[in-house]
């Protein structure tokens, strides 16, 4: 079959395309996507190198964003059907970013010129060059300068959004990290000297900027602090396993009255706040014994734990064919024989999401190890970490400890991603 052409008398009374299809309207979106990315990416670049060299470089925002806007509305035009290869239109647009931004600035991109530190002054340029260039790049490539529809239109939007999403909440992580770690690896004298200037010094050798980390252990006992927190959060684990799992299967497998109302009602208790239940919790504890103590902290820590755990391994439960279970009972196995040996190696990837989960509340809870734990031999690690805050103990000493803090739960989770992504989907679905 052939493509058949419209007459001339119908061909004219199509309507016309819209606003938004017109190359005008093209070179628009362009340009707000261009100047929205020429600031976040200057931003980004001030930023970095300020913590990276200690100088002070600010971005000017109004050169940037036309910088940005002129880059893009140069690669849009540029870009065809046609005009596949990109090498020239990003060369071009490239061009036009870094020349805009040296006119629009006059020759201070970041309120410094080029005979004042000409090393960073370039880097800088380039940096914001290549970092625009290469999002205009990636955002804009379903842009077409006469070819525009609303599919490309959307995706342009949508690609757009993502990167922005990508570079924003990855900034909002890393920086904070960055700053913690760097800071952990600089002296009193350097800190107070230049606050911006985060590079370490190994003018003491190379062990010199592990200084604050050695003094955590030697000095400050964050030893027994790693000790307690591990000691509290896998016994955390094992008694909210204990209860949660044959919690979980009765509302799941087992028919009993209000059986549906204690489903729905499992996680009300979070609708409670912390805060409320410290008071009478701590009068409680001091009359039994159990303030400044781990057996304290372990009653409370199961019962916080225990409604999620009993939500997440519920719904696993119900995802396991029962068929299996009434195969195993018809064999004469006993429900607990069934569940011993059947559901719950059938479940180990719900159960090791729940113990990441259980494993890092347990970890990082401040509140109720704040309130009743006042002996430092007792202290967890997040109690241990606060202890730094004082005007007598160094900033670097605060920052180390929260390194300590953080690292070995980001090394359990990135290890044990892959268990709890997978059962914290596996009960999802039903098939």
């Amino acid at each position: 079959m052939t493509a058949r052409t419209l007459p001339p008398s119908q061909a004219a009374s199509t309507p016309a395309l819209s606003i938004l299809d017109q190359p005008v309207a093209t070179l628009i979106l362009a340009g707000i996507n261009g100047a929205l990315w020429g600031a976040v990416v200057s931003i980004m670049v001030g930023s970095g190198l300020a913590l990276l060299t200690g100088m002070e470089l600010r971005p000017l925002l109004g050169p940037s964003m036309l910088a940005g806007l002129a880059a893009s509305v140069t690669f849009a035009a540029l870009r065809r059907d046609d005009f596949n290869w990109r090498a020239p239109q990003s060369l071009a647009s490239a061009l036009v970013f870094a020349g805009v931004l040296l006119v629009a600035s006059l020759g201070r991109p970041y309120a410094m010129t080029f005979a004042q530190a000409p090393m960073i002054w370039t880097v800088a340029l380039l940096m914001a060059t290549a970092g625009t260039q290469w999002v205009i790049a990636a955002s804009q490539h379903p842009i077409r300068f006469r070819a525009m529809n609303r599919f490309r239109r959307e995706r342009a939007v949508m690609l757009s959004l993502r990167a922005f999403g990508f570079v924003f909440f990855g900034a909002m992580v890393v920086l904070p990290l960055y700053v913690m770690v760097m800071t952990s690896l600089k002296t009193q004298q350097a800190l107070l000297a230049n606050p911006l200037n985060l590079f370490p010094s190994f003018e003491n050798g190379l062990l010199g900027p592990l200084r604050s980390y050695i003094e955590l252990f030697q000095i400050y006992g964050f030893g027994r602090y790693i000790w307690n927190s591990a000691l509290i959060s896998l016994a955390t684990v094992v008694v909210t396993l204990l209860f949660a799992v044959p919690g979980s299967y009765a509302v799941s497998r087992l028919s009993f009255p209000g059986r549906a109302t204690l489903s729905r009602s499992i996680l009300m208790i979070y609708l409670v706040p912390a805060i409320v239940l410290v008071i009478p919790l701590y009068a409680i504890f001091a009359k039994l014994g159990l303030r400044d103590s781990l057996w304290g902290l372990l009653v409370v820590y199961p019962a916080t734990t225990l409604p999620v755990a009993l939500y997440m391994l519920q719904g696993y439960f119900r995802g396991v064919p029962a068929e299996l279970e009434e195969a195993g009972m018809m064999d004469g196995c006993s429900r607990l024989r069934v569940i011993w040996s059947i559901t719950l190696p059938l479940s180990v990837p719900a159960l090791a999401s729940v113990s990441l989960y259980v494993f890092m509340i347990a970890w990082n809870e401040f509140l109720f190890a704040f309130m009743f734990l006042d002996d430092p031999k007792m202290f967890t690690l997040s109690r241990g970490v606060v202890s730094l805050d004082s005007s007598e103990v160094p900033r670097q000493h605060l920052m180390a400890g929260a390194v300590v803090s953080t690292v070995p739960i980001v090394v359990i989770f990135l290890w044990a991603e892959r268990f709890m992504v997978q059962g914290l989907t596996s009960g999802g679905v039903k098939g």
